[in-house]
């Protein structure tokens, strides 16, 4: 008997890899922050699994350098963790295919026309610090520029390798352009530190390692509403805060194209948009009342916006970068 029940255990574990096996697989390429287990894709991938009747797998690294090295060999059906200072080269590649959604109803500070990359949050960089470390925060991007070498201590990320930090590049174009070199000469005795990724330039924050670091507006909102402290904040300048949208697109060279298109639908449901506030710390694409979370209305916004249209942030990112170089000899 007890033979008989072991091997019916066994048949029924067999049965069930077998099922697994036959689901079709969805490969989605990530950046690390996205997969881990405090970022959105364990939602994500639960959320979907729950609808589309496949295996969601997430493949952790950088996105685009990834697929460009592969080229058309590449096993990834869907990009996720894209933004807009990089879509240039990513469409020059001739890897993507058209998203096939209605972007009309989209909440953006800006109209969203691009039929390839389709938008699923979006914040503004700006520099997070702890209230009750600095007193006297800048009030301003001059007053941060003009203060003592040694007022504060600042974590950035590496343009080179991050684009949270290819962002700043572009925020300091947008706000001083043709004087932007001054600005980081400026700037640069003031950071502590430059690290490769986001998540190791936070830690450095949170650790009490820096003053502040390079991060967004919605930054504060994870520990207002995750941790219950509100000491947390994002310095608003007057000059206006840089536009960061994170984008999703589907590969044209996909062995599940209908399940790409798939993955696409959801970015924009109800379900997947539900989830960015506390899964993502953004604003969801799409604005219903009860999307944000409470502690999302105590977060100040700008008075402006800035943005690069992919064009002009592709002519610029070398100049910007050549710029990042000179102040901080790299």
């Amino acid at each position: 008997m007890k033979k008989t029940l072991m091997l019916a255990g066994l048949l029924g574990t067999v049965a069930t890899m077998a099922m697994a096996a036959d689901k079709p697989v969805l490969t989605v390429y990530a950046p690390d922050y996205f997969t881990s287990e405090w970022g959105p894709g364990p939602a994500i991938e639960t959320g979907f699994e729950q609808i589309c009747d496949c295996d969601l797998r997430f493949v952790a690294g950088d996105v685009l350098p990834r697929i460009l090295l592969e080229g058309e060999k590449t096993e990834a059906d869907v990009a996720i963790g894209l933004n807009t200072d990089v879509t240039a080269r990513a469409r020059a590649s001739g890897l993507f295919a058209p998203h096939n959604e209605d972007t009309s109803r989209l909440d953006l500070p800006v109209k969203w026309e691009d039929d390839t990359f389709l938008p699923f949050d979006w914040s503004e960089t700006a520099f997070v610090y702890d209230k009750t470390k600095l007193k006297n925060p800048p009030k301003s991007f001059a007053e941060l520029l003009d203060a003592p070498a040694d007022a504060y201590k600042i974590a950035i990320e590496d343009p080179r390798s991050s684009i949270s930090g290819l962002a700043l590049l572009l925020w300091v174009k947008a706000v001083y352009g043709d004087q932007s070199a001054e600005a980081w000469a400026k700037l640069a005795p003031k950071v502590l530190t430059v690290t490769q990724d986001w998540s190791t330039a936070y830690g450095l924050f949170t650790d009490g390692e820096v003053d502040m670091v390079l991060s967004f507006t919605t930054s504060p909102a994870y520990h207002i509403i995750a941790e219950q402290d509100d000491t947390k904040a994002a310095a608003i300048f007057p000059e206006g805060h840089y536009l960061y949208t994170e984008l999703v697109a589907q590969l044209k060279t996909s062995k599940q194209p209908e399940l790409a298109q798939k993955f696409m639908d959801y970015v924009l449901s109800d379900d997947f948009q539900g989830m960015i506030a506390t899964a993502n710390w953004s604003y969801p694409v799409i604005m219903k009342p009860d999307f944000l979370p409470e502690g999302f209305a105590t977060l100040p916004r700008p008075e402006k916006t800035l943005s690069f249209s992919e064009a002009e942030a592709e002519a610029l990112r070398g100049p910007a970068l050549d710029e990042w170089r000179a102040a901080f000899r790299k």
